[in-house]
């Protein structure tokens, strides 16, 4: 009889092995998600390149929008008050800019008279002649400084003074009579105080292609009505009788200068007025 057969022994299935597929994946998803982040740091270093570029071309959308305009604002003052302040400046070179102006560039009244005065005080302050800033007028018509039956004559031309002649006409009058220009003209001086004359106005024309100056002092404290550089008509108000200065009494002193020489004003006025 045959032996029985040992039964076999049961062999368990094995197991695939997937270790290598799993470890493949993982690297695969690693570097997949390296892209991604790689995408986003480029589209947010583009984005914030663009921001930038944004706030540099519209700085009012930048946060640093209102220093810079701050900062801008402030390089244009700073470069306004220096070209101001130069102009200013008593130079030759000053002079050589303003010599030959004769019109300005100016529109309005407001900045003609503006850009004339900056001119004239620019001159006068430099010692130079009114002239060489702002063209001098031509003077048609000659008035007495004051209306007729508000002063009587005094002193005249070549009275004495103490180590001096004196060296106009006085026009006594009471306080706050009003003086007028004598001609058409230019303020080259307007001050409260001028040595001995007190509060002064003094006037340059040209007359018969001559340059006469006329000078208006001893006049009362805050009653001058013009200023350097200002240009008056003849009989136009300027100011009042006063007594300012080394003066007895109150008058209006008045004096001609014809080429910078002092003349007689009464035989001048009584020869020119119309």
């Amino acid at each position: 009889m045959p032996s029985p057969q040992r039964p076999q022994a049961m062999t368990p299935p094995q197991t695939p092995n997937t270790a290598l597929p799993v470890a493949r994946t993982s690297r695969v998803q690693v570097r997949r998600a390296k892209r991604r982040w790689a995408k986003v740091k480029t589209l947010g270093a583009t984005l914030a390149v663009g921001v930038l570029i944004t706030g540099a071309a519209f700085p009012g959308l930048s946060p640093l929008g209102e220093q810079t305009a701050a900062a801008s604002a402030a390089t244009a003052v700073s470069t306004t008050a220096e070209s101001d302040a130069q102009s200013y400046t008593a130079t030759d070179e000053i002079r050589a800019e303003i010599a030959p102006r004769g019109a300005f560039s100016a529109t309005t009244p407001e900045e003609i008279t503006e850009t004339r005065s900056r001119a004239a005080a620019a001159a006068v302050a430099g010692g130079m002649p009114l002239g060489s800033a702002i063209e001098i007028p031509l003077a048609d018509r000659i008035v007495m400084p004051m209306a007729d039956g508000t002063y009587s004559l005094t002193d005249g031309f070549g009275a004495s003074r103490p180590g001096r002649s004196h060296l106009g006409q006085d026009f006594a009058a009471p306080v706050g009579t009003p003086i007028n220009a004598a001609m058409k003209g230019c303020v080259s001086r307007s001050t409260e105080s001028y040595q001995g004359y007190g509060v002064t106005i003094q006037i340059e024309s040209i007359v018969d292609g001559k340059a006469v100056s006329t000078v208006y002092s001893h006049m009362t404290y805050g009653s001058r009505a013009v200023e350097v550089g200002d240009c008056v008509e003849a009989g136009q108000y300027i100011g009042d009788v006063g007594s300012t200065g080394y003066v007895f009494g109150s008058c209006l002193h008045f004096e001609v200068h014809i080429n910078t020489v002092p003349i007689d004003p009464l035989p001048w006025l009584t020869k020119n007025v119309t």
